[in-house]
C-alpha cells in the first residue's frame, strides 16, 4: 500500500519539476496575470469556467478574488460560471456545449478576461466559451493539459501541463491558480505584501 502512496507523490514532483524546467510557462503566467490585473484595474472582471474538478477550480479562483486570499482587502470582480439554473436551462434548450458560451455572451465585455480550464484542452463547452469571449473582445487564459488540445492554439495565454493523468494536471492547475491570485493581489493591493 505505501508503495502506491510514495509513487503518487514522486509522480506529482516529476510533473512539477517538468513544469518548472520550461521557463516559457512562467513568462506566460506573468503575461496572464498582467492581463487579469489590467481588466480589474479598468473596471472589468475575470470569468472562469471548467467541468467537474475544473469547475471546482474555476469556483476556487473566483472566490479567492471576491473573498479573501491571505490578508483582508476589498473584493475583486471575478465570477465562475456555476449557476445550476443557467447551466441546466442552456443545456436543455441549446446543448451542453453552450453552457459557458451563452454566459459569456450575456455577461462578458471587452476588456474582461476568461479563464478557461480543461485538462484535455478539448472540452466542447470550453471551446465554445473561448469563441464567445473573443467575439466579445475578451482575452482568454487557458489552463490545459495533455498537450493542450484544440484550445492551445485558440487561447491568448495557453498554460499546458505536460502530463496525461487528469489528477496530476489538476494538482498543477490549483498551484497556478494560487499563483495567479497572489500575482493579482501584489499588483492591485501591493500594501498587502
Amino acid at each position: 500500500m505505501s508503495n502506491f502512496i510514495s509513487h503518487a507523490f514522486n509522480h506529482a514532483q516529476e510533473t512539477l519539476t517538468k513544469f518548472i524546467a520550461n521557463e516559457e510557462n512562467f513568462a506566460t503566467m506573468e503575461k496572464a496575470i498582467n492581463e487579469m490585473v489590467t481588466a480589474i484595474k479598468n473596471g472589468g472582471r475575470v470569468i472562469s469556467c471548467g467541468n467537474g474538478g475544473s469547475m471546482c477550480d474555476a469556483m476556487h479562483f473566483a472566490e479567492e478574488l471576491t473573498g479573501r486570499f491571505r490578508k483582508d482587502r476589498p473584493a475583486m470582480p471575478a465570477i465562475a460560471i456555476a449557476d445550476s439554473s443557467h447551466i441546466t436551462c442552456v443545456a436543455n434548450d441549446y446543448g451542453f456545449e453552450y453552457i459557458f458560451s451563452k454566459y459569456v455572451e450575456a455577461h462578458g465585455h471587452k476588456g474582461d478576461v476568461l479563464l478557461a480550464i480543461s485538462t484535455s484542452g478539448n472540452s466542447p463547452n470550453c471551446l465554445e466559451a473561448v469563441k464567445s469571449a473573443h467575439e466579445k473582445g475578451m482575452k482568454v487564459v487557458g489552463l490545459l493539459g495533455k498537450g493542450g488540445g484544440k484550445m492551445k492554439d485558440l487561447v491568448d495565454f495557453p498554460i499546458v501541463i505536460e502530463a496525461d493523468l487528469s489528477d496530476r494536471i489538476q494538482e498543477m492547475h490549483i498551484k497556478i491558480i494560487h499563483t495567479f491570485i497572489e500575482g493579482i493581489e501584489r499588483q492591485v493591493f501591493p500594501q498587502n505584501y
